[in-house]
């Protein structure tokens, strides 16, 4: 994501606002979210951009991202912009929080962010700037139990948000949690492994075990989901780099340019070239 701090490293929680964020990375605004799970208070407009496609992201609203993701933040005021990252282990405390954390706040299947509104622009900074930085000063218990207390009030505030049909689903919270770390994995790993196999080993299950829970949760085998990604960072390459459709095979790990262009007309029906004129 950028330069971990000390506090990141040793409790798994930090609040910071953009502007100091982006010097500590250099100045650079692109980012990537790691391992962490990430919250954006955004009190002054910007566009954010997530996996190569921007969202214009209006003062006011929560934006919720999960990890693994690729995020560039456009030109802004940076303290108008609180930024709160934290890990599993930081947060996990409960079946409720592990359900929390594997719900579409984080693994929205629709889109790479969920955002939400909230009411307050000045008890945000209060809360997560004034106060975080006072308890910080005077216990480290008491500082750990606040920040997760207001990372939870945000998360359900957030909540209000999903459709109640989606937060009623009846899924195997097992199944769920295996196909989020799935989502995880193939987000950090679609370039150098194409094989449910690989993903598999790394949740240590097998292969029909990993499909069987993609089918449960997603209704797609994980074979299918592998290919849906290849395809939308295919679309995305072709749409919006400058890149040659054989410098794109190189980077999705294809071994040329033929191959690609097999893979791709297989599932789109249509060569990448024309994905060009889109």
């Amino acid at each position: 994501m950028y330069i971990i701090t000390d506090q990141l490293k040793d409790i798994g929680f930090s609040v910071n606002r953009l502007d100091h964020i982006i010097k500590r990375n250099n100045n650079k605004r692109k980012l990537n979210t790691l391992e962490f799970y990430c919250i954006y208070i955004v009190m002054q407009n910007i566009r954010l951009t997530v996996e190569n496609i921007a969202h214009d992201i209006e003062a006011g609203n929560i934006v919720f991202v999960g990890p693994q993701k690729d995020v560039e933040f456009g030109p802004s005021r940076g303290h108008d912009v609180l930024i709160v990252v934290f890990s599993t282990t930081f947060y996990e405390r409960s079946v409720k929080d592990s359900l929390f954390l594997n719900s579409q706040l984080f693994f929205n299947y629709n889109s790479d962010i969920f955002i939400a509104p909230f009411v307050n622009k000045e008890e945000m900074r209060v809360v997560f700037m004034d106060r975080m930085e006072s308890f910080r000063k005077k216990d480290k218990s008491l500082y750990v139990s606040a920040a997760h207390n207001a990372i939870e009030r945000l998360i359900l505030d957030a909540f209000l948000h999903i459709p109640t049909e989606e937060v009623k689903k009846d899924v195997k919270f097992d199944y769920l949690y295996c196909v989020n770390r799935f989502k995880i994995v193939l987000q950090r790993d679609y370039k150098i492994s194409k094989k449910v196999s690989h993903y598999a080993s790394e949740l240590n299950i097998t292969p029909r075990k990993l499909t069987e829970m993609t089918e449960y949760v997603l209704g797609k085998t994980a074979k299918h989901i592998i290919i849906e990604k290849l395809i939308h960072e295919s679309k995305k390459m072709l749409s919006y780099s400058n890149y040659t459709i054989s410098q794109i095979a190189y980077e999705l790990g294809f071994s040329d340019e033929g191959n690609f262009t097999n893979f791709f007309k297989k599932h789109t029906q249509k060569n990448p070239s024309e994905m060009r004129n889109y």
